[in-house]
Parts: C-alpha cells; sequence; structure tokens
C-alpha cells in the first residue's frame, strides 16, 4: 500500500473519530473581539504563556518573556491594563491563577516553584507544600485552584497530584494514570472533577470528585489534535483544549462528546501561535496565552 492511500485511510479515521464523538453533541463557537499586546505603560507583551482571570473582572497575565505579571481588568467588556506585579523571586511565570479572596498564584517555570501574592499584588511567599507522602521532592509543571481554594498540583517528578489546603498544607494524592506518557497541565472543574491531558497521546483522564484514580475519559485524539498541551473547564461542564503545535482550540463535553473545533495557526487577529494557557470565566468569555504572537487574545463563546 503506498504512502498515498495510508495518509487518506489516516484522514478517514479522524473523522469518523470526530463523527462518532459529535453525534447529538452542541457545537461551541469561539468569536473574537479583543488582544491585548502591552501593559498600562504601553511596553509590549513578550511571549507570555499564562493567563488567570476570575468572576470579578480581573485578569492576570503571565508575561514570561519579561519576568512578570501584568494586571487587566474587564471594564465595559474591554480590558484595561493596570500596573505590574515584578519581583526577584518570579523571574519565568508560565501559569497564574486566582483563588475567591483575590490572592494570586504564579509558577515559575525556571525555578520550579508557585508563589503567591496578595490580591493588591504584595508578595506572600513560596507555597511549600507541607506533610507530604514520599518522594519529598515536588516539581510542578501546572496547577490549579478550586472553587474552595485548594491548590491542586501537578508534581511531574512524583508523577501524581497533590491536593493541598489554602495554606499548602497536604490532603491527598492522586497518582498519574497508568501507561501515561507526557501528563501537561490539569484543570478543576466547579464541582470538583480533575482532569488531566496527556499530550502525546491526545487523551483526556478524569478524576471524579472523592476518586482514587484517573480513568480516560476520551479515546486517544492524535489523529485530530497534534499537541494538546493545556485544559481548562467551563462553568457549563465544557472542556477546553489548546492545540500547542496547531494553533487550535478544541472543545469537549465531559462525556467524552466533541464540541466543536476552532480558529487555526496563524498572526491575524483570531489566530494563534502557540496558544498556550487558557481560562474560562462565568459570562463565557475565554482568554488565551497567544505566546508567539506576544499577546492575550479574548473571545466570547456562541452556540
Amino acid at each position: 500500500m503506498g504512502n498515498s492511500w495510508v495518509k487518506i485511510i489516516v484522514s478517514i479515521a479522524a473523522m469518523l473519530l470526530l463523527a462518532k464523538v459529535s453525534i447529538g453533541a452542541e457545537v461551541l463557537k469561539l468569536r473574537h473581539f479583543q488582544s491585548v499586546y502591552s501593559d498600562d505603560k504601553e511596553a509590549g507583551l513578550s511571549a507570555p504563556e499564562g493567563v488567570g482571570c476570575d468572576e470579578k473582572g480581573h485578569i492576570l497575565v503571565a508575561d514570561s518573556g519579561n519576568g512578570r505579571l501584568v494586571r487587566f481588568s474587564l471594564i465595559d467588556g474591554k480590558a484595561m491594563p493596570d500596573k505590574e506585579i515584578k519581583v526577584p523571586e518570579l523571574s519565568f511565570p508560565v501559569r497564574v491563577q486566582i483563588n475567591s479572596k483575590g490572592e494570586i498564584f504564579a509558577l515559575d517555570g525556571r525555578q520550579k516553584r508557585v508563589v503567591r501574592f496578595s490580591s493588591a499584588g504584595a508578595y506572600l511567599g513560596r507555597l511549600d507544600p507541607a506533610d507530604l507522602p514520599s518522594p519529598s521532592t515536588v516539581i510542578p509543571r501546572s496547577f490549579d485552584i478550586g472553587k474552595d481554594d485548594s491548590i491542586y498540583l501537578l508534581d511531574v517528578f512524583g508523577g501524581r497530584v497533590l491536593i493541598l489546603t489554602p495554606e499548602g498544607k497536604f490532603t491527598k494524592k492522586i497518582d498519574f494514570p497508568e501507561g501515561y506518557d507526557v501528563i501537561s497541565d490539569l484543570a478543576v472543574d466547579g464541582k470538583g472533577n480533575m482532569f488531566l491531558i496527556d499530550s502525546v497521546k491526545a487523551m483526556v483522564y478524569v478524576a471524579a470528585k472523592g476518586s482514587e484514580t484517573f480513568p480516560p475519559l476520551t479515546e486517544s485524539m492524535k489523529e485530530v489534535i497534534k499537541f494538546p498541551a493545556t485544559i481548562t473547564t467551563d462553568a457549563h461542564g465544557n472542556i477546553y483544549l489548546a492545540d500547542k503545535n496547531g494553533g487550535v482550540i478544541y472543545i469537549v463535553g465531559q462525556d467524552g462528546s466533541f464540541k466543536g473545533e476552532q480558529l487555526s495557526m496563524g498572526w491575524k487577529e483570531g489566530q494563534l501561535r502557540y496558544p498556550c494557557q487558557l481560562c474560562v470565566n462565568d459570562k463565557g468569555e475565554v482568554f488565551v496565552a497567544d505566546r508567539a504572537n506576544n499577546r492575550i487574545q479574548i473571545f466570547s463563546t456562541a452556540r
């Protein structure tokens, strides 16, 4: 069988996969309405890898290339820049989250640690997990914060998710699923369900609240998705996957059903180049750290 026939068969298999998971599913669409390129002093963003948001209209950008966080506020639907947060203890932020009190947590990708700030931006110190089971060494790749302000730490050294109190005390761990390849990110929804993304297998795993394991939610989607590196959820139970190498956002339901393939690779408004962290607020507005385009893009969702 020639290479051309192999490519045709692979393409048909990919279409069948999408057809299988999309039956009865509601398709969501992303509509671009703003891009953010600079801070309040018109200093440009540089390769931002992280973006966090909350229900009060606050947006935090991990401006990775500039070694800082930049604050924005949504005013009349438009992101308005505020002050930067820059300290020596955070040299290369790659993930940022906001808890219910407005406190800010950021992951330093070089120093492999999470640091925290007050809602006003004052540095509060490192998040040092306490009372951990073996191994005591932790190398975080990502993290998320639950509705109760519990902290979920993706520990790639121990191959586990660590669940911590808001103060950093260990409460529980769940090991990565058997046979995983590269677990790149996690997300926690409003009900306490946890989701993992395996970037190489292009599979989503789920641990329902109270569960001790991560069974697969989807089959492998690698015929369709190149390298899904980040994951988040919205208030309606939808799961958003950013294909880092493909510049596409995929949306699936919590039952694994396909709900949309959105956007494309490029530099124009509404296109992405190496998207990183995602965030969805309670209004359904989607924020994307568009790293290679040196911007944050904001989208609305429509059915």
